[in-house]
């Protein structure tokens, strides 16, 4: 976990919220809209700021390029649905990993079952929907791991939960380094201090260093000849 100095007090933007069955909120929406249905309600979300989607954009490229690298399976970002179960709320997680032998959860309009790993980005009217309300959900869905990012100026932090053998999630520290390592994901790794930086580190290069140059050359060469 990574703290860095006192928050900023901001007022958070507002969220709209409208009553309506599952069923309307499958009318409602379409692939553009980033909504949630929440015990009876459609929840419609504010545009996410820059901040928030420079940290998806370097979040999502290197998990994807890892697990493709990997062959572990597929990586998703938001909008796209996620219900655990048929009478589950119906969430849109940041990014979502499902692994190779769960792909069969994922139709063509949602993931139907629970994701092997979700990452969240806190946003200011987000913190108590993804340090409380999700984490309860997911943790009782058995997502093996939760990560929740907060890049806020001043509150930066970055927490990361495993499931037990209990079926609770437990918060796993950072290494001395300042390294995560992945349970969900083997070989990959994360350094939170790329994130605090006043630029996010290259993708490019920050996925080298995870998985080694030579495996970076060799799988980008693959892709050239292969692709």
């Amino acid at each position: 976990m990574t703290l860095v100095k006192e928050p900023m007090h901001e007022e958070p933007r507002q969220e709209q919220r409208i009553p309506m069955s599952y069923e309307e909120f499958q009318e409602f929406i379409n692939e553009d809209t980033h909504a949630e249905w929440v015990n009876g309600e459609a929840i419609i979300f504010m545009a996410a700021s820059p901040l928030h989607q420079r940290f998806v954009r370097f979040l999502l490229t290197i998990l994807s390029a890892f697990v493709g690298f990997s062959d572990l399976g597929e990586v998703f970002p938001a909008p796209m649905e996620m219900k655990v179960r048929p009478d589950a709320n119906a969430r849109e997680p940041d990014i979502v990993f499902v692994a190779k032998e769960n792909l069969a959860r994922v139709t063509k309009q949602k993931l139907e079952g629970p994701a092997d790993l979700v990452v969240e980005i806190i946003s200011d009217d987000s913190v108590t929907r993804d340090r409380d309300d999700k984490f309860y959900e997911y943790q009782g869905a058995g997502i093996l791991e939760y990560w929740i990012f907060d890049p806020r100026p001043g509150r930066q932090r970055a927490d990361f939960y495993i499931l037990d053998a209990r079926g609770r999630y437990r918060p796993v520290p950072l290494n001395e380094d300042d390294i995560y390592y992945s349970t969900v994901l083997p070989g990959f790794w994360i350094d939170v201090n790329w994130l605090w930086q006043d630029e996010l580190s290259d993708p490019i290069r920050t996925l080298a260093q995870i998985i080694g140059p030579e495996n970076l050359i060799a799988a980008l060469e693959d892709l050239k000849y292969n692709g």
